[in-house]
């Protein structure tokens, strides 16, 4: 049984979450404060936490950065259904994905079943600084290894890095990368991004795919030619800069691009 550390002052919501999640195989953990629900988070025995932006001790966002210094443990938060900034803070700060206020308890659960689906095949985060990101599982006809203009993937070893030393992914980030390598240079859309890390179809007004992305692409670092490793197709979605030597499809800047790649209408 999976478990989740659910930090939220709301008492109520509190045990009916613990209550509904039970028969569908969670197991709740609530706490009611920053303090200890920071404590309880770093402890490594959960697999998933929810996380209330509105504490009586402390702001959500404040745990957050405490934890994501630390830990790479998924992290949902509970925002108010208004709270845009919220939200999009929430996500900048490595959030993996946010629930607003009042909530349906099927599409909490939809979120939670997805973070912990990718969690078991992507892995977890090393977590401390310095220590990595977490790494795709091994398929049977997949690339141990990918490795594109100084950013290398080692599913095996459970490793990401930029010209050797160690990227300090979120677990959402890292799947995002996965993504964008396997593609070699061809547009991924958007919403095949959603539905591949979030497990969701994207909302309309949704940005949890670009901050994301941008919180990746500040990671990686530019080129050597100051171009942004992952760029941008306007109403499409992201691709990663490859060369025409590294892809086995010739990439973007390849005489012979893949087809599809919609690169004409490009924004970095």
């Amino acid at each position: 049984m999976d478990r989740v550390l659910l930090i939220d002052d709301d008492k109520e919501l509190c045990a009916l979450l613990t209550e509904y999640l039970a028969p569908e195989g969670l197991a709740v953990e609530p706490c009611h404060t920053g303090g200890q629900g920071l404590a309880r988070a770093l402890s490594g025995d959960y697999d998933a936490a929810l996380l209330d932006v509105a504490l009586p001790d402390t702001s959500g966002f404040d745990v957050l950065g405490t934890i994501r210094s630390r830990s790479a443990l998924p992290v949902l938060m509970l925002t108010g259904r208004g709270d845009d900034v919220d939200r999009i803070v929430g996500l900048e700060m490595g959030a993996d994905d946010y629930v607003p206020k009042p909530f349906v308890p099927r599409e909490l659960l939809a979120r939670l079943r997805a973070v912990l689906r990718r969690t078991r095949t992507h892995g977890t985060a090393a977590g401390a600084a310095g220590l990595g990101a977490a790494v795709g599982g091994v398929g049977p006809y997949r690339k141990r290894n990918l490795s594109f203009g100084g950013i290398t993937v080692d599913r095996s070893a459970r490793t990401a890095l930029r010209d050797g030393a160690p990227l300090p992914l979120t677990p959402v980030e890292y799947a995002i990368l996965v993504l964008l390598l396997e593609a070699e240079g061809a547009t991924v859309a958007r919403e095949d991004i959603s539905r591949g890390v979030l497990g969701r179809e994207i909302l309309p007004f949704d940005r949890s795919i670009d901050v994301h992305v941008s919180n990746l692409r500040k990671k990686l670092g530019p080129c050597d030619d100051g171009q942004p490793r992952v760029g941008t197709v306007r109403g499409m979605g992201y691709y990663f800069r490859v060369s025409p030597t590294e892809s086995t499809f010739g990439g973007q800047d390849g005489a012979e691009p893949r087809f599809g790649t919609g690169h004409e209408n490009v924004a970095g």
